[in-house]
């Protein structure tokens, strides 16, 4: 009865402990047309905002290099695989979601105020399994983040230049730097209410957008539908997707943003469930339409025709790109606000000069490694696998690991996972599934890969699968024998990186509109 009694005092607890986190609001101030339009645009803390934020924050730009897996791992494995990684990434969500209330819930007793404080995920691990745990989730997580915000300045410089080739992507990337830095005024993910609904709206747009325009276009000529050919290339493909449904490195911070934390249970899944509607479908219909064509081209929007609505879709992205953009950087403006002991300042203009030095870096590594697509699956094998998906399932084993902790736990498994009995089962068949797939196989052929690319293209590359300026004047390259591509590797069926089966031809409208066939 005692351990009741206190369960149902900590849910009590819990409610009335909101996870807001005050950014300069006047407590009890009267209600103005200001502060009602404040309200509806800027203080987010439902659970449809938690919904929100998660689905935006998990497709993102890697909906433009789905098709380029797909053409990786074939039809039926790039399916599967984004159903298993979609489930497995709704589980551990999970997990992280019911490690932060158990963390929150200890505190209550403790009478520990977070009003003016955002819990991260560290800080969890730190209060539940020690500093040894919370220093590597802080290394992962904030590599992984700092990785997270490189790729969509990558992605923002790789989209423009479908819409104005005057710029290099290098030059692009340093004007959406400076754009991208302006993310240091937004103060927590209590922020980001219009930015997570307009965010969404942006990538279902895209997503359809890929789906009509492929299923319009029709096959290309001479279509060839090979993967999967070779094992670099299968699980260079997994691990993108592995990295796609990996967007929960944020889960604390946007959990901390809600009202009523404990509320957070199913949102990821059914999150997921809604991004399985963008990514299946798009990723499927341009596969179909263009198959082995997409080894070559690892943003989807270089094989559609330009058109008002394509030039609409790279727009959106672009803004989107600029919300995820925040969505991975906000946690590192909060480790180095903690770091230099500025976190709980009153001051959004001192705190947003503080933040500056966290964009530099980011840019710089933009810069070195503009390589699209490959270095979604590096981070995903290397990063991904641990920070949120085996670092969760280990340190929910350990928190429970003894009777005391599961009998006075906070929440209990879920039926439908077979109690504690099922819960340790399933988290040891992610880990296991995850270090051997997800960062073994994974790892070595995404870095295979990846080396690829700085091989082929170099540091620093100026415009990384660019045609050379007299690109349109050549005549159609025979890709039917090893020739050189245009301004790119030159091809070899030997190559691991490229598929077995030679790519057809291009059509002149591919020509017409400057489109790289050097390696993917």
């Amino acid at each position: 009865m005692g351990s009741t009694s206190n369960g149902n005092e900590d849910k009590v607890l819990e409610t009335v402990m909101v996870g807001r986190y005050v950014e300069m609001e006047s407590e009890g101030e009267e209600k103005t047309i200001k502060s009602r339009l404040s309200g509806l645009l800027w203080h987010g803390g439902s659970a449809y905002d938690a919904w929100f934020s998660c689905a935006s924050n998990q497709v993102a730009q890697v909906l433009l290099t789905l098709p380029y897996s797909f053409s990786q791992l074939g039809m039926l494995s790039g399916i599967l695989f984004q159903l298993f990684y979609g489930l497995l990434g709704s589980w551990t969500a999970y997990l992280i979601s019911i490690l932060y209330v158990e963390y929150r819930t200890r505190k209550g007793r403790e009478k520990v105020d977070f009003r003016n404080h955002v819990i991260q995920w560290f800080e969890v691990l730190d209060g539940l399994l020690g500093k040894h745990w919370r220093n590597v989730g802080l290394a992962f997580n904030c590599t992984f983040l700092l990785f997270g915000s490189v790729i969509q300045l990558i992605a923002c410089a790789s989209n423009i230049y479908y819409i104005n080739d005057k710029l290099d992507k290098r030059t692009w990337t340093y004007i959406f730097g400076a754009c991208c830095a302006t993310t240091v005024f937004i103060p927590s993910f209590h922020n980001y209410r219009i930015w997570s609904f307009l965010g969404l709206l942006m990538t279902t747009y895209t997503a359809w957008y890929l789906t009509i325009a492929s299923l319009l276009h029709g096959q290309v000529e001479g279509v060839k539908h090979s993967g999967p050919t070779k094992l670099v290339l299968y699980f260079t493909g997994a691990t993108n997707i592995l990295y796609t449904f990996g967007g929960h490195a944020v889960t604390v911070e946007i959990m901390h943003a809600m009202w009523k934390p404990q509320k957070f249970k199913a949102i990821y899944l059914l999150a997921t469930l809604y991004v399985l509607t963008l990514t299946l479908p798009s990723a499927a219909s341009v596969y179909w339409a263009f198959g082995d064509t997409l080894l070559n081209h690892s943003n989807a929007f270089s094989l559609l025709p330009r058109t008002p609505f394509r030039d609409a879709a790279v727009v959106l992205m672009l803004i989107h790109q600029f919300i995820t953009f925040g969505f991975a950087c906000t946690p590192l403006y909060f480790v180095w606000e903690k770091l230099i002991g500025l976190h709980d300042c009153r001051s959004m203009c001192k705190r947003a000069a503080a933040r500056l030095p966290v964009v530099i870096p980011i840019w710089f590594l933009a810069i070195v490694f503009p390589f699209f697509g490959p270095i979604n699956s590096a981070v995903g094998s290397l990063l991904v696998s641990f920070t949120v998906y085996i670092i969760p399932s280990l340190a929910y084993m350990f928190t429970f690991r003894s009777a005391e902790a599961r009998e006075n736990a906070v929440e209990r498994p879920p039926r439908f996972a077979g109690g504690w009995v099922g819960a340790y089962l399933l988290n040891m068949f992610v880990v296991g599934w995850v270090l051997v797939v997800g960062f073994g196989l994974g790892g070595w052929a995404s870095m295979t890969n990846f080396v690829h690319q700085i091989n082929s293209f170099g540091l620093f590359a100026k415009c990384y699968q660019c045609p050379s300026p007299a690109a349109a004047a050549l005549p159609l390259p025979n890709l039917s024998t090893p020739t050189p591509f245009l301004g790119g590797a030159a091809y070899n069926a030997t190559n691991p990186v490229v598929a077995i089966s030679p790519s057809p031809a291009p059509s002149s409208f591919h020509l017409r509109h400057h489109h790289h066939y050097g390696s993917p």
